[in-house]
Parts: structure tokens; C-alpha cells; sequence
């Protein structure tokens, strides 16, 4: 089969009205994702990608696929974000497990993630949303993503992990300057953040606690093919997808009800809606993590109609899978925070399958919880710049996102 290969760029890949002539080109495009070599095949219908990222015979792993020893486009991707070599080991870790070794990680890690753990930091949640939003408000005028959404997304996160309080405003800072994009910034964070994983390790192993440290200690004891690596690895990856999609998704949810102005004003007429759809819905038409990891065949198959060979690589649009008409009827492309979603998620904001996010209980949760404080208990509430003004910054394979939301309360 042929078909012409397009490339994309960051703000290509983060909007979603880009994806509706591929959609309607083929079920699966040719595609380039920025700052990556290799051809994938794209999809970016809903019923394709949740087929996809369900289908065992494909993986995250491309080593496990026979004479595969080139890199990976998980490689290249760190290759062009320019993180250095010794640290490598450390990433991709859980995100490019598969089969047996992804289930064991991953339950693990849910130990820290029950409904019971993140229900229970839900008067924690409000009381610090409360307090930001009140220092803010003192002020008159603040940057959402600074001094809001990044502090509270890094306390959720922090508190589950083990880190403990005092340390959680630098761990904040050192994500802030680990997706910065610049090379003296983000290096001396990753540095920052490796060395105080390893210290805490040396700190739980002295005093074991009842945080996800300690439990993966204690695995690390048992077992002996599970060490610091792991570890630091594990911390890592829960630290940056526990901090950054949901900050991002608060600020982008925030700046969607501005730039909705009748989606607001019926979120304060019906506050009902808050958790059980108005969230939901902005996480479907935002959809923070716009591309899905890749998925490596590990034979050949059919996939939507269409042959896809062995080694080929297929990664799913997540944001244009959740803007898909056939999924979402009735205006796709609009916000509607009264919408009906599918069964179970109805999005693919949190991805699909094995792979769905750990945290998505507790971004819901933030989000719902910043939202009724902003919009429900207060107004008031704008942009402190012109929309056009806002400044993005574009992120290896992963879009563009916001780099500060200034408004005024």
C-alpha cells in the first residue's frame, strides 16, 4: 500500500480541527509526528484507536519485535529533546512496558492510587485550592498555571508518592524547568529530580512509611531484579504525568469556559453538572495529551479496513479521536457541558485499555474541585491579556501547551 507521508507539526498535533481531513482521508494516514523520523500510521477515528490500544498484538516495546535494533521513536524522541545519555535508563519505564512486566508495575503503583487514598485528600484539595485562590484574589491578578494549577497538581501527585511537604513546592519547580524546553533549565531539573528520588529512597529505607515509596522499597527487598533504577524511574514518570497533563488540563479547562462564555454561565446556573459532565466533557474537548504513545505490530494485521505490516508503528490522535463526529454527534467539535458521553470514560483523554492513566481519579478530582472554586463560589474571573497574546511552547511529540495563563480576579 502507498500513500503519501505528511508531516506534522507541534501545532498541528494539539489541534483538533486539524485532524478532520485525515479522519476523512482514511482510517489510518502516514503520518511524521515532530521531531521524529520514522512514518507511523495515524489514526484518529474513535472506534480505530480504542480497538488499537486493546489489540495484544500490538506493543509498546519495539525490541521485542525480531531484527528491530534501531531507535525507538520513543529514542528519537528523547533524542531531540537533548536529555543526556546517563539518565536514559531512567524513562520510558511503565509507559513501554508491556504484557506480564506492564500489569506488575502497574499494579504496584495502583496501590497508591485507590479510590479510598485519593477521596481521602479531597478536604486537603479544597482547603489549598481555597488558599491559593484567596492569595490570588489578594493580589488582584495571577498567572493560573504558576501559582494555581501547578502547585495543586504537584501536592495530589506528591502526596501519594511519599514526597513530603516542605519539598513539594521544589519538585513543582524543577517540572516547571523539566518542560521548559531549554536545555539549562530542563538537564540541572532532571539532575535535581533523580538525586532527590535517591534520597528519599535512602530515607524510606530507613524509616519505611505508608506512601508508594516505601511499598516499592519493599518490593525492591523482596525481589531482586527490582532496585533504585526502577525506582527513580517509577517516581519520575508518576512526578511529570502527575503534575503537568493535569495542570495543563486545569488551565486549559479554565480557558475553554472564557472562551465559552454560555458553557459558563450555565455551569453556575447548573453546578450539578460539574463532576458528572461539565469535567468529563472539557477533558474530551481539550484533551491534554494530544498523542498516544506508539504501538509497534507484532505481526501483520488488518486495522479499520486497512493492512498494517509487522514492525509498522500506529499511534492514535487522541485529541482528534475525542472530536470524532461518528463518536460524538451533534457538533463534535463544540463544548457541551451538559454532553451525554459514551459508556464507561466516553473520552480518550486518559488513553485506553492497559495503558489508561493511574491518576485520572485524582486529575477529575483537581479539576473539579478548582472549577467549583473559580466559577461555582466566585466570579469574576478573566483573561489578563488579549486571547491572541497567550504563549505557547511546543513539546517533543507531544504538542504545544500553554506557558502561563495570566488573568485577574
Amino acid at each position: 500500500m502507498s500513500q503519501e507521508v505528511l508531516s506534522l507539526t507541534s501545532k498541528f498535533v494539539s489541534t483538533p480541527g486539524g485532524f478532520t481531513s485525515l479522519r476523512e482521508q482514511a482510517p489510518l494516514v502516514r503520518v511524521t509526528l515532530p521531531d521524529v523520523e520514522t512514518p507511523v500510521w495515524l489514526l484518529t477515528r474513535y472506534e480505530d484507536a480504542k480497538a488499537a490500544l486493546t489489540d495484544p498484538r500490538f506493543v509498546r516495546d519495539n525490541h521485542k519485535l525480531p531484527g528491530e535494533d534501531g531507535p525507538s521513536i520513543a529514542d528519537q524522541m528523547i533524542e531531540a529533546y537533548g536529555l543526556p545519555a546517563e539518565y536514559r535508563d531512567y524513562l520510558g519505564i511503565l509507559v513501554l512496558a508491556d504484557g506480564e512486566d506492564h500489569t506488575r508495575m502497574r499494579t504496584l503503583i495502583t496501590r497508591a492510587f485507590t479510590a479510598r487514598r485519593i477521596n481521602a485528600l479531597r478536604p486537603k484539595i479544597e482547603k489549598i485550592t481555597h488558599d491559593l485562590y484567596a492569595a490570588m484574589a489578594a493580589k488582584g491578578e495571577a498567572d493560573l498555571l504558576e501559582e494555581l494549577s501547578h502547585p495543586l497538581a504537584g501536592f495530589g501527585v506528591c502526596e501519594l508518592i511519599g514526597v513530603d511537604a516542605a519539598d513539594q513546592p521544589q519538585i513543582c519547580a524543577w517540572i516547571r524547568d523539566y518542560i521548559s524546553g531549554d536545555p539549562e533549565r530542563f538537564i540541572p531539573a532532571l539532575k535535581g529530580m533523580v538525586e532527590h528520588c535517591k534520597k528519599l529512597i535512602e530515607e524510606r529505607t530507613a524509616a519505611l512509611s505508608d506512601d508508594l515509596i516505601s511499598e516499592l522499597i519493599r518490593v525492591s527487598q523482596e525481589e531482586g531484579d527490582f532496585g533504585e533504577t526502577e525506582i527513580v524511574a517509577i517516581f519520575l514518570l508518576l512526578i511529570n504525568t502527575g503534575i503537568m497533563p493535569p495542570a495543563h488540563f486545569i488551565a486549559d479547562a479554565i480557558l475553554a469556559l472564557l472562551d465559552h462564555p454560555d458553557q459558563l454561565a450555565r455551569l453556575r446556573e447548573e453546578p450539578e453538572l460539574l463532576a458528572g459532565r461539565a469535567v468529563p466533557e472539557l477533558l474530551r474537548f481539550t484533551t491534554p495529551v494530544p498523542i498516544g504513545a506508539p504501538m509497534y505490530a507484532t505481526e501483520d494485521l488488518e486495522l479499520g479496513g486497512m493492512p498494517v505490516k509487522q514492525g509498522e508503528v500506529v499511534t492514535a490522535a487522541l485529541v482528534g479521536v475525542n472530536h470524532d463526529p461518528r463518536e460524538f454527534p451533534g457538533g463534535a467539535d463544540k463544548l457541551d457541558i451538559g454532553r451525554e458521553l459514551g459508556r464507561g470514560v466516553g473520552h480518550m483523554a486518559f488513553g485506553h485499555g492497559p495503558h489508561f492513566c493511574i491518576g485520572a481519579a485524582l486529575a477529575r478530582l483537581q479539576a473539579e474541585v478548582v472549577l467549583e472554586t473559580l466559577f461555582v463560589r466566585n466570579d469574576g474571573l478573566t483573561l489578563a491579556v488579549e486571547r491572541e497574546a497567550l504563549e505557547y511552547v511546543a513539546m517533543p511529540g507531544d504538542g504545544i501547551h500553554l506557558v502561563s495563563l495570566p488573568v485577574r480576579l
